[in-house]
């Protein structure tokens, strides 16, 4: 299945911007769970300069600057993604928590020790006990990696509340933890906070979710949890809607959390008072040879 993904951000302002600059990171990545089959990015005004590059993450960064005034930015990336299903795995069938803690803390090979840097805190996301406290019910002793994720997963979607007023982009994991409150981007804050207090590897990764099925967070760019398994590679886990992403998911970006992979973020000479709206829109599409 392809899935085509369209998402506009606009600016308006309430006087005209000499300069701006700014940096995207709306291109779906190819992995073994998609392929990436058109992708286009289209600013108005046009941008004088426009670089992409890969960041330390792999994901694709585009900076653009445009020096033309203007009261208006409009960014729209039209992308269509072909979506690999693959057979469900068996929680059970994986490693006990512990071992994979403990093979990534020695590092031993390469995938752990790529893994290991997503063991400590980063900008966004902090490792204490009382994030270590509300993982362990999920994790008792000797339980298979996956089974403890899928049930703090289960566990975050049932206490927390969906809730777009509840928070902004800068509220602290500990504050979510406290309202019981947030968005997708502080349930995969907070999962990512309670797996690493535990010496579990665990990255964030924004993208999209498929429009009209019934799942919360279609709405705008999408965000979720991987989570690092020995032997079974990093396992996406969505805690806003209980699942584990699959054929309605699309991975834009990962990295430590949300400041690694912000869709659009930059800076901009003028323009007085600012409105932003942001729509995504992502649909199924036949697939074109």
């Amino acid at each position: 299945m392809a899935l085509c993904v369209n998402h506009t951000t606009t600016y308006t302002y309430s006087e005209p911007v000499s300069i701006c600059h700014t940096e995207v990171r709306l291109k779906p990545r190819t992995s073994a769970a998609q392929t990436l089959l058109e992708h286009e990015l289209v600013i108005v005004p046009a941008p004088e300069v426009l670089i992409a590059r890969q960041d330390y993450f792999g994901n694709t960064a585009t900076y653009f600057s445009s020096q033309e005034p203007h009261l208006k930015l409009t960014i729209t990336a039209h992308s269509v993604v072909e979506v690999h299903a693959s057979d469900p795995l068996q929680p059970r069938l994986t490693p006990k928590w512990e071992q994979v803690s403990e093979e990534v803390r020695r590092y031993d090979r390469a995938e752990t020790f790529d893994a290991l840097q997503f063991v400590f805190e980063s900008p966004r996301v902090r490792t204490a006990s009382e994030f270590a406290d509300y993982a362990r019910p999920s994790f008792p002793a000797g339980r298979p990696l996956l089974e403890g994720a899928l049930d703090l997963c289960g566990r975050i979607y049932k206490e927390f509340k969906y809730d777009q007023r509840a928070t902004t982009v800068s509220t602290p994991v500990d504050e979510v933890l406290r309202i019981r409150h947030g968005v997708c981007q502080d349930f995969a804050h907070l999962m990512i906070a309670c797996l690493r207090s535990i010496g579990l590897p665990a990255r964030y990764v924004s993208g999209y979710l498929r429009s009209g099925r019934n799942s919360v967070g279609s709405e705008a760019s999408h965000a979720w949890v991987s989570v690092f398994c020995a032997g079974f590679g990093w396992l996406d886990l969505d805690p806003t809607n209980n699942l584990m992403p699959a054929a309605n998911h699309v991975t834009a970006a990962w990295g430590r959390d949300y400041s690694d992979v912000s869709p659009v973020k930059g800076v901009a000479l003028g323009g007085g008072e600012q409105a932003i709206t942001v729509g995504v829109d992502v649909a199924p599409v036949p697939i074109r040879y």
